[in-house]
């Protein structure tokens, strides 16, 4: 069900803080909890799903497809597999993803070499505005069409392939697009192989890999991953850890906010997502992992952050990759951050749920943050911390999970009189973020 549409208004600073917190979920890890468990034979469980709009996108539409899933209790689900090539629609079925690229692409991938499929797929307003020209061309190569042809916007209608083969494909920074061609790959005859050319987040790997009659991956300069198709799929087991892209803004407001401290108990610490913690530590960042254990081929621990000063961030493109979803907040740090931060081959943060450079340009400059950028550069002139009471920021309705998290971040460290429309969008991803503000003492008003 669809949260009802509300602005957010702040008009105090946060005071100082000491605490412990547990924040959402991983919601690459929920999502693609239901998919594998989807296409598996038998009965797969997940824990600690996060129960956020996205996930709740694809539960519904698996459960479009045949799938059936059972709700246990709060946050733990069963998933009554039905093996590789098993999900069903009928004729011009309509699936919708919401707000959620990452179901799109994914399930994209699943439904393209998934026999007898004819349907018609789209999102939101958000959503229908992103690109999905990569995954076309990507499930073309195996055989299926969108329609109408050289249309790569939704809403569109998808035939699947009758004969999948197997791709040679060189993946990019997309982790998205990469898991798909895996899902793709798994109906397909014959063997795929992934040359992965930067090392991107590799949760579709982790879940597959006690399958080595399916999959095997060779790590070297370069990843290779060979997907043997048309193979059994066995269940999985899920225990979701906490999302480090959530903790990252909660890592934030600590590092920036006098005398504070915190520590952010079982996160998701997978080395492929934690590049904001350690670029931040490189700038001076007291933050550090704690209570570290490995479960389901996933690290897992806790992270504590106390408050202090930084110098100045310098990321280059090779960073991108494991931080992607990190760099609203880091924006907002790097603002705070007395010296002239930059950000590197950020090209494809064009490509979000909004443009996340120039947006959040907007945002900074109405607080007098100075900012230059070309197509995949941004250059930000940081002032350090400093009072805004006397300044007035207003975030339209981007549609932006991110922007909004990261928005109220700079409202309660700067006093800017802040008003963040439709700031609902943040329960695609984070549905605990306002009560984990309200732990730490923030004070808001929400506007209906």
């Amino acid at each position: 069900m669809l949260s009802k549409s509300f602005n957010l208004i702040i008009n105090n600073k946060i005071s100082s803080f000491k605490k412990n917190i547990e924040v959402d979920s991983d919601k690459s890890i929920s999502i693609r909890s239901f998919l594998i468990g989807a296409i598996s034979h038998n009965i797969s469980s997940a824990k600690n799903i996060l129960e956020s709009e996205d996930v709740l996108s694809t539960i519904k539409s698996l459960k479009k497809l045949g799938i059936k899933i059972k709700k246990l209790k709060k946050k733990s689900y069963l998933i009554f597999g039905k093996g590789l090539g098993s999900l069903t629609a009928k004729k011009n079925t309509e699936l919708n993803f919401g707000n959620s690229g990452t179901l799109a692409r994914l399930l994209i991938g699943i439904l393209s070499t998934t026999p007898g499929i004819e349907i018609k797929i789209r999102g939101d307003h958000s959503l229908n505005k992103r690109s999905m020209k990569k995954i076309i061309l990507l499930m073309s190569e195996f055989g299926a069409y969108f329609l109408p042809k050289n249309k790569f916007y939704f809403p569109l209608k998808m035939i699947s392939t009758k004969m999948p083969v197997g791709i040679n494909y060189k993946a990019g920074v997309s982790a998205q697009l990469k898991s798909a061609v895996i899902f793709a790959a798994l109906n397909s005859y014959g063997n795929t192989k992934i040359i992965e050319l930067e090392k991107s987040r590799n949760h579709t790997e982790n879940m597959l890999i006690k399958n080595k009659n399916v999959i095997n991956i060779k790590n070297g300069k370069k990843k290779l991953i060979k997907i043997s198709g048309k193979k059994y799929l066995s269940a999985i087991h899920v225990n979701v850890p906490g999302d480090p892209s959530s903790a990252a803004f909660f890592t934030a407001l600590t590092l920036l906010n006098k005398k504070s401290s915190i520590k952010i108990k079982n996160v998701g610490l997978n080395p492929t997502r934690i590049g904001f913690y350690k670029l931040l530590k490189k700038q001076g960042a007291k933050i550090n992992f704690v209570n570290i254990k490995k479960e389901n081929n996933e690290v897992r621990g806790d992270i504590f952050i106390k408050s202090c000063k930084i110098k100045p961030i310098k990321a280059n493109k090779s960073f991108y990759v494991n931080s992607t979803d990190e760099y609203p907040i880091l924006f907002i740090i790097a603002a705070l951050t007395k010296g002239i931060s930059i950000f590197e081959g950020i090209g494809e943060l064009a490509n979000k749920e909004s443009n996340r450079i120039t947006e959040m340009q907007k945002i900074l400059k109405q607080i007098g943050i100075k900012s230059t950028s070309s197509k995949s550069k941004l250059k930000i002139f940081g002032k350090g911390m400093f009072d805004a009471s006397n300044k007035k920021i207003i975030v339209p309705n981007l549609g932006d999970h991110r922007i909004c998290m990261s928005s109220f971040i700079l409202a309660l460290l700067t006093g800017a009189k802040t008003k963040i429309k439709n700031f609902e969008t943040v329960y695609t991803s984070s549905p605990s973020f306002l009560k984990i503000m309200r732990k730490l003492g923030v004070k808001f008003e929400i506007q209906k």
